[in-house]
């Protein structure tokens, strides 16, 4: 089994579950989950977790996303982007300052409501799927926070902008409330997720270049082990007698390990565990009331 993440470029035309499901073909293993739900029609970074790697998924979808979207004013959709049904469209008579102040009045954040055409879950139902049916449910507006937008073009009822934003965030659900406040509507008509957190687009992999590595055996240059994610945590490896406590994920105390200098464990301190064998098997944190480290999170 592959444990670790892999940068994958999502093409239009897949869902990210669909992404996963390819992978799942590629690797033959199952235990495999992505970062962040990307739209169908919305390309760009999908990190997707391997093996052990899964268990970092809730800690990997906090962080930052960038965005290259194209907005269209003046259009009404059902989907909230231009791949759904039109319900509404108006002249777009707002100039180029009035379009400015509006979508620079979200920066720092707002409540945001929700589309219907999402993977949200309402009553054990996806929004997604009660909205195909016709139906409609409240939702209620969550706060997401916007650090940055910058506009890099306005062209008639076209405005191409870069997003910097928190977790949660509906670009197209920005769209949308842009447009209310400009008075005239508008929808998504591209997004491009350019980075994740740590994660660039230029370093991304398409399925059939991951799909190609498979086949060549050349696989393991592009996964990211799942170490790499606690790189700036010290390393310390355990004494071979403590093989067995470690494979329990039982507490440590200081002279488990190799190479330790008691007095300058401080309370909070947190390792990477190496196992006898030489391979990364946890994270462990100092406790000083317990006099021991005790595990945070096992990657066995």
């Amino acid at each position: 089994m592959y444990n670790g993440a892999i940068n994958v470029y999502k093409e239009a035309g897949f869902t990210s579950f669909d992404v996963v499901a390819k992978l799942r073909g590629i690797l033959h293993q199952k235990k495999i989950g992505h970062t962040g739900t990307l739209d169908p029609d919305a390309e760009g970074v999908l990190l997707v977790c391997l093996g052990n790697a899964t268990k970092l998924v809730e800690q990997l979808v906090d962080k930052v996303k960038f965005y290259e979207c194209v907005m269209r004013l003046g259009v009404e959709t059902d989907t909230e982007d231009m791949s759904g049904e039109v319900l509404k469209t108006s002249a777009v008579d707002c100039t180029p300052d009035d379009i400015r102040n509006a979508v620079m009045s979200f920066v720092g954040g707002y409540d945001q409501l929700p589309p219907m055409y999402s993977a949200l879950k309402v009553n054990g139902r996806k929004l997604c799927d009660i909205a195909r049916v016709g139906g409609t449910v409240q939702r209620t507006p969550r706060h997401v926070d916007i650090y940055s937008i910058e506009i890099k073009d306005i062209d008639g009822d076209r405005v191409t902008m870069s997003i910097e934003c928190g977790k949660g965030t509906y670009i197209r659900s920005l769209c949308r409330d842009i447009g209310e406040k400009l008075g005239c509507g508008a929808a998504m008509e591209h997004l491009l997720r350019t980075r994740s957190g740590d994660f660039y687009i230029d370093k991304s992999y398409r399925l059939s270049e991951i799909e190609a590595a498979a086949k060549n055996g050349n696989l393991d240059d592009l996964i990211l082990p799942t170490e790499t994610f606690f790189r700036d945590i010290p390393a310390l490896k355990v004494k071979p007698e403590m093989a067995v406590a470690i494979d329990n994920g039982n507490m440590l105390p200081p002279d488990a390990f190799e190479v330790i200098g008691e007095s300058e464990i401080k309370d909070g301190d947190r390792i990477r565990v190496i196992n006898d064998r030489g391979n990364f098997v946890a994270v462990y944190s100092y406790k000083l009331n317990r006099g021991a480290f005790v595990p945070e999170k096992m990657f066995l």
